[in-house]
């Protein structure tokens, strides 16, 4: 795990591996940003020279060079920050969304480093945070599975570059209140949503059900925090037809698991709920070939979950945040679902299957309704719902439905300020008449049209009344199948962390809902 420290050291005479700055694309040529006079001074003219070597200041640039003479970092690492802001604006500065991305590049790039300083632009805690967070997400690798971390004698894999070893925020006071809260925050949110990324990477052969509610129970008691988990057992007992009718397909046994945040002065409560598919085939409506091999992501809306209420508790949010794990892994066997069943959903609503690759929403349907009995403020789910949603939005934005306009508006607005590209979107009601059964209740899917909408409309039929409730359809972002970029890596992301915490604290400011 990458470690964060302040200093307020000047980038000369600090001991490191690197010295990281930040490098803005100006109306004449690359401008050195501030944070980095010291740098400059140094190379009498750094963006002359970061000129000729074509450098721009473009987001993502990165340019490496040799530290000047007197400086004890051999390195210096130029980062992209992007368009230089308004010089005519003294108030101007450098959105955190942009040093976050910056921070990241260059921490991707210091891999096998030991130390490295940022002098990034800081004009107060909201920046240090973004670079820290930045620091973080960008160093991280899921390297677990590879033979060069194996301990075996004799193991002849060529050992692959560990992250960066230490980040050293310069521009920073350690003692001050406000930067010290800064650096907190960036820890839990980074540490925490990094738990995330390995969640989503990790095999589904080692991530079941039981044992996703296992790892959960052992953050419970490191954090302690409460926690439930509904085994088989106690599913078919409560009639979690939903859930147990997802997982029935497969030897690995379905749980619903709870876990609980309260803060003794709370008066507002929210509740997140997470689809948890720890491996999604289809089941009889099986995918085609290419269409299967990353579904070990189809967790990633519980992995969000849990790392928010670990985040919030960690973070001693003054909110009560529950959240829901709605864990299945959806296979064709003997004993799975089939298109035509019917199951009766733990609200006792009834849901014909026409589809049974669309069981998300089901595991879902049960989480929101067990979620609902508990009448907390607002609830939020999370989800790799639909392929439609991707179709809309691409694969880096998330969608955004809610049962109030205004609600929707205060998450989407919460994803946008924590850097989570996001999009309101409707909920026609001409489209529930696709939802319509000759013989239940309802059917899982409707017509082809607008599939990311009609499964909003689905969920919201579990949502209890006079609950604000919105739901994230991450199925774009939450898996990048491209190269890295920013602090985003290859593999699991850990979206929809951020905005869940953010919206914990919102909560707590009674300025949600």
């Amino acid at each position: 795990m990458t470690a964060l420290t302040l200093s307020t050291a000047a980038a000369p005479g600090l001991r490191a591996d690197a010295i990281v700055i930040g490098v803005a694309k100006g109306a004449k040529g690359p401008v050195v940003a501030p944070g980095a006079e010291a740098v400059d001074k140094a190379y009498d003219g750094l963006a002359g020279v970061l000129e000729t070597l074509g450098a721009s200041g473009a987001e993502g640039e990165l340019t490496k060079l040799p530290a000047p003479a007197g400086f004890k970092a051999p390195l210096v690492v130029a980062v992209g920050l992007g368009a230089e802001p308004d010089p005519k604006d003294a108030e101007a500065g450098f959105y955190a969304e942009a040093l976050r991305k910056a921070a990241g590049t260059a921490a991707r790039a210091l891999g096998g480093v030991k130390k490295a300083a940022f002098a990034l632009p800081v004009d107060g805690p909201g920046a240090l945070e973004a670079i820290g967070e930045g620091v973080l997400l960008g160093a991280y690798t899921f390297d677990s599975y590879k033979e060069s971390n194996r301990k075996a004698k004799g193991a002849r894999a060529k050992k692959g570059k560990a992250p960066l070893g230490e980040g050293v925020l310069l521009g920073a006071k350690p003692r001050d209140a406000a930067h010290k809260g800064a650096l907190a925050r960036a820890l839990a949110v980074g540490e925490e949503l990094n738990r995330a990324r390995d969640l989503v990477n990790l095999p589904p052969n080692d991530l079941t059900p039981e044992s996703f509610a296992g790892i959960v129970q052992g953050a419970a008691k490191e954090h302690g925090l409460k926690v439930q988990v509904l085994d088989e057992k106690a599913l078919t007992k409560g009639g979690y037809g939903g859930i147990l009718g997802v997982g029935g397909g497969s030897a690995a046994t379905p749980r619903l698991v709870k876990i609980a945040y309260t803060h003794p002065k709370a008066e507002r409560s929210l509740a997140f709920v997470g689809k948890g598919i720890t491996y999604d085939s289809g089941g009889i409506s099986l995918k085609p070939a290419g269409h299967n091999e990353t579904m070990k992501c189809d967790m990633a809306g519980a992995a969000a979950v849990f790392a928010a209420v670990v985040a919030a508790a960690r973070l001693g949010l003054q909110a009560n945040v529950t959240g829901w794990l709605a864990l299945a892994e959806n296979m064709p066997s003997g004993s799975a679902v089939r298109p035509g069943d019917v199951l009766r959903m733990y609200s006792g609503k009834t849901v014909e299957v026409l589809n049974t690759d669309a069981e998300g929403r089901l595991v879902l349907g049960d989480a929101l309704w067990a979620a609902s009995l508990e009448e907390p403020d607002a609830i939020v789910d999370v989800a790799t719902l639909t392929g439609a949603m991707m179709v809309a939005l691409g694969s880096r934005t998330m969608g955004v439905l809610a049962n109030d306009d205004a609600f929707r508006t205060a998450v989407y607005e919460a994803a946008e300020e924590t850097g989570e590209p996001a999009w309101p979107m409707p909920m026609p009601e001409h489209l529930t008449k696709g939802l319509e059964s000759q013989v239940a209740d309802m059917t899982n899917v409707g017509e082809r049209w607008g599939g990311g909408l009609l499964a909003g409309l689905f969920l919201r039929e579990f949502v209890g009344e006079g609950i604000s409730w919105a739901h994230l359809d991450i199925a774009g972002p939450a898996f990048n199948e491209g190269g890295p970029f920013g602090y985003t890596p290859k593999g699991g992301t850990g979206t929809a962390v951020r905005t869940l915490v953010r919206l914990v604290e919102l909560t707590a400011a009674g300025e949600l809902g």
